[in-house]
């Protein structure tokens, strides 16, 4: 786990009912927090299954190529999948979500943006109705605007603000691929038999920046005016392009052994 909640500051506070959470890089940790999220990037792409069957297989250099094959070059990619990397930890992390999944795993190219929903996370509970989704977007940039918050929050408005239905099934695929019947047999449920009420799905954007989003955000969530639960969240690193050349970088040196 990256533990964002060791190396950076947090204010929370209520938007009218919604929440408006900010977390910061505390001066001084920028090392220590490159180093803890470059350790975790690499599941996110490839499982640790897979290499370690690559390492015992063929040796530490050709498992050390197939991971970077896998890691994207262009620095836009770079910057969107951190973004939901640290999204997704941020949701494993502080909420009652799960994301289940670590879905870079299956991008059609590493250059291209994984499609659909950025984020969903789900907290599992038997019976008809009882399970819960979180439905959340991710954007990443040195200086995020209101424009960009706003495409995010038109994209959560979507397939009825509710996660789609390609995303849900792909996930519930995965999950039946590996084995765990019993979450994706009640992601089955909820999709193609009981239906998902608004009352079971919550929203989050998730800002990762260089600037300070935190009124940006807050002026976002005010204009929303549905029935589901709202949450926005900014992680500010002040040097947000110099943050994610570190973590990819030190990546591949952790994969060359270095």
């Amino acid at each position: 786990m990256t533990k964002i909640t060791d190396w950076c500051t947090i204010k929370s506070e209520k938007v009218g009912k919604h929440h408006l959470t900010v977390l910061e890089l505390e001066s001084g940790k920028f090392d220590v927090a490159s180093d803890t999220v470059a350790a975790v990037v690499p599941s996110h792409y490839a499982s640790d299954e897979r290499t370690a069957k690559l390492l015992k297989r063929l040796g530490k250099t050709k498992a050390a190529a197939h991971l970077k094959e896998k890691l994207p070059k262009s620095p836009q990619v770079r910057s969107g999948d951190l973004g939901e990397i640290l999204g997704a930890t941020y949701v494993q992390e502080s909420t009652p979500f799960g994301t289940s999944i670590n879905k870079l795993r299956w991008k059609d190219h590493r250059n291209m943006a994984m499609r659909g929903d950025d984020l969903v996370g789900i907290q599992p509970a038997a019976g008809a109705g009882n399970i819960r989704f979180l439905k959340g977007e991710v954007k990443s940039a040195a200086n995020i605007t209101a424009k960009v918050l706003d495409t995010a929050r038109t994209a959560l408005k979507k397939s009825h603000s509710r996660p789609s239905a390609h995303a849900l099934g792909f996930i519930a695929d995965r999950l039946h691929e590996e084995g765990n019947d019993e979450l994706a047999d009640l992601i089955d449920d909820a999709l193609w038999r009981d239906g998902i009420r608004l009352s079971q799905v919550s929203h989050m954007i998730f800002a990762f920046t260089g600037n300070d989003a935190s009124n940006l955000l807050g002026a976002n969530v005010q204009t929303y005016t549905g029935q589901v639960a709202q949450s926005v969240v900014g992680l500010r690193v002040k040097d947000h392009q110099k943050f994610i050349r570190s973590v990819f970088r030190k990546v591949i040196k952790n994969a060359d052994g270095k």
